[in-house]
């Protein structure tokens, strides 16, 4: 933000050098980044009159001038042919310093001497928006009254520094000038004022002329608006448009520049419509409809979006709520009636409608940031009175406001001496509330509680902690004593949960695996790519309110569309095979629309595919994870269907009978949506539910004495009978002495009878005490061939 030090100065005493100046107002926040003088090449050029004008004896295309610099009459040669007696004109004297590095001396000019010599706009580097007039040929003639002699610089407000502030998106009421000069009057300790606003009374009524409509007081809290009749468009006086261009702004014309003055002095955005372009006198504040369009005021068309706040008419949009206005509406050269508005917008609306139509303004930046409520009527009534004041107009008496909600301050209540605490001072109660009420917040003490109430233009202050950070930025960074930690070290460490998932990762890695790492928001499509032809089927889903787009626009409730997406990515650049997992959170509503944070359920997620990838090698994964966590006996799978899986080759995953997973190869058309291989295995589970039943305590055991003894079994069962269900039947059958289960066959043949199959297994014996006797293996062994003939029907081969 660019601060012009003559213009703060009509609204706090300055007493100190610009240097000094940016120094201090760094240090209480305001980051000063460059100091910039006006016209400082410009020296020793005044104002003066014209007396006479003669023709040079010795040249005719000279004139020589007799001309009145206040303090003496000098003697100019010049060559301009514009100039006439009774002119006003910039007169660089003897000794007189112009841009460019000249220095201007007596001499004499076809043996005519000349003392200084007038000059042009050109000469002094002068633009038309510094002076009318001043790109013209010949030289510049002053169009008002000035003392003769006066410092040229003084007369049409050149010099002066502007100092370029960085201003945080936290401090929205330091983007103006009266903003900043609250700012120096607290550090300075000085006092500071408001413009004084007086408003003549106008004529008629404004009900008359105009309505206003807010459709949506949620995204525009206040709106308000004062027309003006008899509009003379035309250039602003010179004071204003030397300010303007100091602070940044390109002067257009006297309502277009009270507009821009009013922001720059005030921070609050106004603009200005033509009224006879406004279709049935009415205003409405609304969401643009559906395939609505604009032609802002750069020229461009602009497509609207429902979503999208604008200010319309009875027929259509003429102008971006907070962004820009529209070319239907703006005010031109035969401009007689206009419409002031002064509102307040939402700012992530206007964030929103700027970036989606990639467009920013001054107005949008500071919109975007959150501003004062109240600033909205100030503005309004400075800008009337600038109209009064530049004759630009004939008010209309009254105004409308329409206020969508009460206006009321914030109250917070705090133990004041918890701010010393947290910045490690020794203030007294006194001191803290002297520096927050020079920043105008409202105080009282009662004992050890203060409770402060917060300016409306100060919506960063929420907490104990903001109103430390303003004791400390306004008593000083550089006076908090430096002190030494004081307590025991505490030695951090991670939770068993973080412990398990390390360990989880680390065996993961171990098997091949790499880690990804993917967003947690997604796109409402990665149902249907994943198979789910029925919205109604798709899970309740977490919406973002402001989000960066459509594909990331809700919060994942599933891993698995993530998952592929990586697994997409490197089929499709010829990786060979990949192996991957991600462990993190997917978000559970708990109810929609949400009136409680959601679940965040941490879940374990892994994909693959490749030559070495197929169901068991994943499932022998699942099977090591739950080893790993001392659950491999509590952990069981059955077939399952899931719609971006194969219905033939998946499976869930149960921890006590208790669905907590699913994995299975691709189905054919999700592997065609996501455009990888077909032979794709991928799975998720409930990591959260497998850590809770965790069983890590783990107890050394000795390795084993005594030999084993092994056995082999081979059934014919129907097809139907899940390898699973054989296992259980055995570790049940076999009791204690029963150490291993494998499976290590599975046969359909002509040797087998239809709709049957052969299941071979490894059968291992031990006893962690004694070598174990035949009789003992025999008697475990005949008791599972019975325990499996009778439960399932099983034939021993």
């Amino acid at each position: 933000m660019l601060l012009p030090i003559n213009w703060v100065k009509d609204y706090v005493e300055i007493d100190v050098s610009t240097e000094e100046l940016a120094e201090m107002l760094t240090m209480t926040g305001s980051n000063a980044e460059e100091i910039i003088s006006l016209r400082e090449e410009i020296s020793n050029v005044v104002v003066g009159k014209i007396l006479s004008v003669e023709s040079h004896p010795n040249a005719d295309r000279l004139l020589v001038c007799k001309v009145d610099v206040g303090k003496e009459v000098i003697q100019v040669v010049t060559g301009a042919d514009n100039v006439a007696s009774g002119q006003l004109v910039p007169v660089a004297l003897h000794g007189a310093k112009l841009p460019g590095g000249i220095t201007i001396k007596r001499g004499k000019l076809r043996g005519v001497e000349s003392q200084g010599m007038m000059c042009s706009g050109e000469e002094l580097e002068l633009k038309d928006s510094d002076y009318p007039g001043a790109e013209a040929d010949g030289i510049l003639i002053l169009q008002e009254e000035y003392p003769l002699g006066m410092d040229i610089k003084e007369a049409l407000d050149l010099g002066g520094d502007v100092i370029d502030f960085e201003i945080t998106s936290n401090r929205p009421d330091c983007l103006s000038v009266v903003g900043m000069a609250r700012e120096i009057a607290v550090a300075a300790g000085k006092t500071w004022k408001m413009p004084e606003i007086i408003v003549k009374p106008g004529t008629g009524q404004i009900g008359d002329e105009l309505q206003v409509e807010v459709e949506n007081a949620e995204l525009c809290p206040r709106y308000l608006a004062r027309v003006v009749k008899d509009i003379r468009i035309q250039p602003s006086p010179q004071w204003m448009r030397r300010r303007l261009a100091a602070a940044g702004v390109r002067p257009i014309n006297n309502i277009v520049d009270i507009t821009n003055y009013v922001m720059l002095e005030l921070g609050q955005p106004m603009h200005a419509f033509d009224l006879d372009k406004v279709e049935g006198r009415k205003i409405i504040v609304r969401n643009a409809l559906p395939g609505e369009t604009l032609v802002t005021l750069d020229d461009k068309m602009r497509e609207l979006t429902p979503d999208m706040l604008v200010i319309a008419d009875a027929n259509k949009p003429i102008a971006l709520a907070g962004v820009m206005g529209g070319a239907n509406s703006e005010i031109t050269e035969g401009t007689r009636q206009i419409v002031f508005e002064s509102a307040l917008f939402d700012g992530a609306s206007v964030r929103s409608t700027s970036k989606k139509l990639g467009l920013r303004s001054e107005s949008s930046s500071r919109f975007e940031k959150g501003l004062d409520i109240n600033m909205t009527l100030i503005a309004m009534e400075r800008a009337v009175q600038l109209v009064q004041e530049l004759g630009a107009g004939t008010v209309v008496e009254g105004r409308i406001d329409v206020l969508g909600a009460s206006i009321e301050k914030r109250k917070l209540t705090v133990k004041w001496n918890r701010i010393n605490q947290l910045l490690g001072l020794d203030l007294p109660a006194e001191k803290i509330s002297e520096i927050l009420t020079s920043l105008g917040m409202g105080i009282t003490v009662d004992g050890e509680y203060m409770t402060v109430i917060i300016p409306t233009y100060r919506n960063d202050i929420e907490g104990m902690a903001d109103l430390a950070e303003e004791v400390a930025r306004i008593y000083g960074y550089d006076r908090i004593p430096l002190t030494l930690m004081e307590g025991s070290a505490a030695k951090g460490s991670r939770t068993q949960k973080q412990k398990l998932v390390r360990r989880i990762k680390t065996a993961l890695t171990g098997m091949g695996m790499y880690e990804a790492v993917t967003y947690s928001f997604t796109s409402p499509s990665v149902y249907k790519n994943l198979g789910m032809t029925d919205p109604s089927e798709y899970p309740q889903a977490v919406r973002i309110s402001n989000p960066l787009g459509e594909d990331q626009s809700i919060m994942r409730t599933t891993m698995l569309a993530s998952i592929l997406e990586v697994l997409s990515h490197n089929y499709n650049r010829q990786i060979k095979k990949c192996s991957i997992f991600e462990i993190n959170p997917v978000f559970i509503p708990k109810a929609l629309p949400l009136t409680e944070l959601p679940n965040e359920l941490l879940t374990l997620a892994m994909g693959e595919y490749g030559e070495e990838a197929d169901f068991y090698s994943l499932k022998g994964k699942i099977e090591a994870l739950a080893s790993l966590l001392g659950l491999e006996n509590r952990i069981a799978f059955k077939p399952a269907r899931h719609t971006a899986m194969h219905p033939g080759r998946t499976a869930e995953v149960l921890l006590d009978e208790k669905t907590i997973g699913i994995f299975g190869q691709i189905h054919p058309k999700t592997a065609e949506r996501y455009e990888t291989d077909t032979g794709t295995i991928l799975g998720e589970l409930n990591l959260e539910a497998l850590l809770e039943e965790a069983d890590t305590d783990w107890q050394y055991k000795p390795l084993p004495r005594y030999p084993a003894v092994t056995r082999d079994l081979a059934f014919i069962v129907d097809k139907k009978v899940q390898a699973a269900q054989i296992v259980e039947l055995i570790r049940k059958a076999g009791g204690k002495i029963l150490e291993e289960v494998n499976l290590f066959d599975i046969y359909e043949g002509s040797q087998i009878p239809e709709g049957h199959k052969s299941m071979a297994y490894a059968l291992s014996y031990r006893a962690p005490d004694r070598t174990l006797k035949d009789e003992e293996v025999n008697e475990a062994h005949e008791r599972i061939i019975k325990t499996l003939e009778e439960k399932l029907g099983a034939k021993l081969r």
